[in-house]
């Protein structure tokens, strides 16, 4: 079962419940802008393939880099999802499609997080193609990830950051 939806007043600085506020993040992303359900996956953070990955930093007292990684399948739907089956004709839509998903996620996510969040600035998205490529963490900073499950496939959320 889903955890309840989060209220735009409700904000949590307890980094306790940040992996929940990531994934409600992204659900909400999801329903809102795909209009296409994203429940939460057992699966392992390696098993979701490493094809096209979105990058945002965060700066302030959040500071760090906020990444989804996904498929082209899936970032393949996420286009459709947000525009069309006529996004199928431009090749950059998918990668602007989950560069524009991963910024409303860390965007939603930072607001519910209070203070500490809402005074944190977000960079614009990088898209990276490939999969040969390592994220490394910051040092001393704290990992979280997620993988969650839509209909096209799987995504992997991961919040690398540290608190100032």
């Amino acid at each position: 079962m889903a955890d309840a939806p989060l209220s735009t007043a409700q904000t949590v600085a307890d980094t306790s419940d940040w992996n929940r506020l990531v994934s409600e993040s992204a659900r909400e992303a999801f329903e809102m802008m795909i209009g296409a359900s994203l429940e939460n996956s057992d699966a392992e953070p390696d098993k979701v393939p490493a094809e096209i990955t979105a990058v945002i930093g965060l700066a302030g007292p959040i500071h760090g880099v906020f990444a989804i990684r996904c498929s082209n399948a899936m970032a393949n739907a996420m286009a459709v999802g947000m525009i069309g089956k006529e996004a199928m004709d431009d090749p950059n839509q998918p990668w602007d499609a989950l560069g524009e998903v991963c910024n409303i996620v860390a965007g939603s996510f930072k607001h519910y997080t209070g203070a500490v969040g809402q005074n944190s600035v977000l960079s614009v998205p990088t898209v990276i193609y490939g999969c040969d490529y390592h994220i490394r963490p910051l040092a001393q900073g704290t990992v979280l990830e997620c993988v969650m499950q839509a209909e096209a496939g799987l995504l992997h959320l991961r919040l690398d950051y540290k608190l100032t």
